[in-house]
């Protein structure tokens, strides 16, 4: 692999953070440029292009904007940053690993990857309540304990000591993390529901039992004999103050500073929430609390927390299913030694904007630059274009709704057909293989194909088919279901009641149960799709999976669909369902549709296979009886582009030496390796040219198992010969 040293470079057509550089900027005018210099590449590079989901987190930094309106007295979210709100009313909401959302989803994901069960087995309603008031307040305990422990140790040392700098700088960084929640009165919201329910209930949310007022006492006895819990005066209770309260107290005193420090305008009981919060007290009781004004405001946060996470949900669902599709295309690649590491490009722009007429002059240049040069450290192999329209059709249409049903809402953002034929028409020149998938929702998943089959998206697909690009055209189903849509609800907590007597206690009616729901959460299977395609192009991939292996090629001529290789390169996604009827196997098999996953249980040598596995690897390239495997596609690219490598841009003399049977020769040294899993040419393939003096063209002739590619290259002639 010294020539060609990756084969799974990607490139992603989807916009992450509008606010971050995109492709088209990054290109800039190309009037009268046919390719962009080096430095220019460089750029690109540093500013969109990836090899790990740390650093697509790190490097497009997405985020969510809030703003208050006070006309409607509501929380307002957006993708885009509004122009027309003033800089100071608009919160950041970043989507990293500390948010609560994209953490209980990626946890989701390790969860049911570690048990290995499908949909119907697995508990989602543990995970989803990571986000619930209570889970949240738990993960600020533990940050809780962490400051309050380096606090300690921080004080115990002399000021000049290094070992005191070294935990100031873990102070700074623990502090930091804890005011990023100052100022985003939705992220106190959460914390303000616990610390009400601690006041109020003592630790005793869980059963819900009515409390009255608490007096702090002391067990004791009479002269007697008898047991008596006797009431503690206030300033008994704060002699018993230890050691440790010392130290909370100088704490809670540095969060009053910080809090103020960070707020131009604080609010004593947000500040005294945050000290709550961070150290409380535990030998130090409140004297006395408003219960009645408690209860209410418990309510009022409890509502308002949940219409608010209810609006940040609809808004934010769409970029986090994007999110978690980068993050499967790089789970893909499970390795114990890295080689051949996929990088994903993101153009960081709506595909609708990239393919505008005015637009792919720029891509088409950006391609000429890394596709048509003999230098291949930056060529795209594939692409990704997730959330293409399905547009399914409804029932009829009803007169009259008689009961609540699903409400019909257009889904913002998805791609067309039109626009996916625009872009694999640029596309077809440079010879990148891109796989597409459907808009997520529960007509696009293994449920939905094992009932209903695969014809559907073959006939969304035809517009692509009979194309001079359809052998690049790799449509991919199912999507995965990180959350099924009926497995989505979620219980935030209970009302909150008093009765004439004072007592607290959370409601025991089911009217006051507070819930959301997610309404499913998917990945497009074109993440999954060009992530294990990826993957398998790497030498260690296939090294550790398959004895026979050769780490002088790449895996352009992997073939999944045969033998087991399917049941050793598996999907790093957990099977959802138990599997496709032999019915919907046969109408797949028939005509070898599309990029498919499979769900179905299988063993490997007496070992249960517990993964998703890929059940067909076709593009759109059809023979009429069936569609073409894509290493088909893939390996007559590589031969294309070593091809011109070592004939110096398909010089005669050169081409002749490529395809002689000196051993030296590359055909040659392809023939002597058909033992192995990625060999160029194996068993049953066969690689020929022929050449047209007359019009200057070398016809490139690969067959596989009696079906032959060919492929024409233009030969460059030696001046006086033309």
């Amino acid at each position: 692999m010294e020539t060609i040293t990756q084969t799974n470079r990607t490139i992603l057509f989807a916009e992450i953070n509008p606010e971050r550089l995109n492709l088209l900027t990054l290109v800039g005018d190309v009037r009268g440029k046919s390719s962009l210099d080096d430095d220019k590449i460089k750029e690109i590079n540093e500013e969109l292009l990836v090899s790990s989901f740390e650093e697509f987190l790190e490097k497009f930094t997405p985020v969510v904007y809030s703003w208050c309106d006070a006309a409607t007295g509501t929380i307002q979210y957006s993708l885009t940053k509004p122009e027309n709100i003033p800089q100071n009313c608009i919160t950041e909401i970043p989507l990293n690993e500390s948010n609560d959302l994209l953490n209980m989803l990626t946890t989701l994901m390790s969860a049911r990857d570690a048990q290995g069960v499908a949909n119907a087995d697995f508990q989602f309603s543990n995970i989803l309540e990571m986000i619930s008031p209570k889970k949240i307040m738990d993960d600020i305990r533990q940050v809780r304990r962490e400051i309050q422990y380096t606090y300690s140790k921080y004080v115990e040392l002399d000021e000049e000591d290094p070992k005191r700098l070294d935990l100031g700088d873990k102070l700074n960084y623990q502090f930091e993390q804890a005011s990023q929640n100052y100022n985003n009165v939705l992220a106190m919201l959460p914390l303000a529901i616990e610390d009400i329910k601690t006041r109020l209930l003592l630790g005793d949310s869980e059963a819900g039992q009515g409390q009255s007022e608490f007096k702090a006492g002391l067990l004791s006895m009479g002269d007697d004999g008898e047991l008596k819990i006797l009431e503690m005066k206030q300033e008994e209770s704060t002699q018993l103050a230890v050691v440790d309260d010392q130290v909370n107290t100088s704490l809670m005193e540095t969060f009053r500073e910080d809090y103020d420090a960070l707020n131009d305008n604080p609010s004593d009981y947000v500040r005294d929430l945050v000290v709550r919060t961070f150290c409380p007290l535990n030998s130090t009781m409140e004297s006395s609390i408003d219960r009645e004004l408690e209860v209410r405001n418990y309510n009022s946060y409890l509502e308002f927390y949940k219409k608010s996470k209810d609006d940040f949900i609809k808004v934010v669902k769409p970029l986090m299913e994007k999110i978690l599709g980068v993050k499967t295309f790089f789970d893909q690649y499970q390795v114990k030694e890295r080689g051949m590491q996929p990088k994903l490009l993101i153009t960081n722009l709506p595909l609708e904007m990239m393919v505008k007429a005015s637009n792919l002059p720029r891509l088409i240049t950006y391609l000429n630059t890394t596709n048509d040069k003999n230098e291949f450290d930056n060529t795209i192999w594939f692409g990704i274009v997730p959330d293409v329209e399905l547009n399914q059709t409804e029932g009829g249409r009803l007169q009259r709704v008689r009961f609540a049903g699903n409400k019909r809402e257009e889904k913002s953002g998805n791609n067309t057909m039109e626009n996916v034929a625009t872009l694999m028409n640029a596309l077809q020149p440079y010879r990148i293989t891109t796989f597409f998938s459907f808009c997520s929702g529960e007509e696009s998943t293994f449920s939905y194909i094992a009932t209903e089959g695969v014809n559907i998206y073959k006939e969304k697909c035809a517009p692509l088919m009979k194309k001079a690009y359809s052998e690049f055209a790799v449509p991919c189903i199912p999507n995965a279901t990180i959350i099924p849509k009926d497995k989505s609800g979620l219980v935030l907590d209970k009302r909150m009641v008093m009765d004439e007597d004072g007592n607290v206690s959370l409601s025991a009616e089911k009217d006051d149960v507070m819930k959301m729901w997610l309404e499913g959460v998917y990945v497009g299977a074109a993440y999954e799709a060009a992530g294990i395609v990826a993957a398998w192009q790497c030498p260690e991939y296939l090294k550790q999976r398959f004895r026979n292996t050769s780490m002088e090629y790449p895996g352009v001529r992997f073939d999944v669909e045969a033998n087991d290789n399917a049941l050793l390169a598996t999907t790093s996604m957990t099977k959802e369902i138990s599997g496709f009827t032999n019915t919907i196997k046969n109408a797949i098999n028939r005509t070898g549709f599309g990029f498919v996953f499979s769900s179905d249980n299988a063993q490997y040598k007496g070992r249960n296979v517990k993964n998703i596995t890929v059940y067909k690897a076709r593009n759109l390239l059809s023979n009429g009886n069936e569609f073409e495997p894509i290493y088909k596609t893939l390996v007559v690219t590589y031969i294309e582009r070593m091809l011109r490598f070592y004939s110096g841009d398909f010089k005669q003399d050169k081409i002749l030496t490529f395809f002689s049977n000196n051993p030296n020769s590359q055909k040659s040294r392809w023939d002597a390796d058909r033992q192995y899993v990625n060999s160029i040419l194996q068993d049953g393939d066969e690689l020929d040219f022929s050449i047209d003096e007359k019009n200057g063209v070398c016809d490139v002739l690969v067959t596989f198992a009696n079906t032959t590619k060919n492929l024409k290259v233009q030969l460059t002639r030696k001046a006086g010969n033309e």
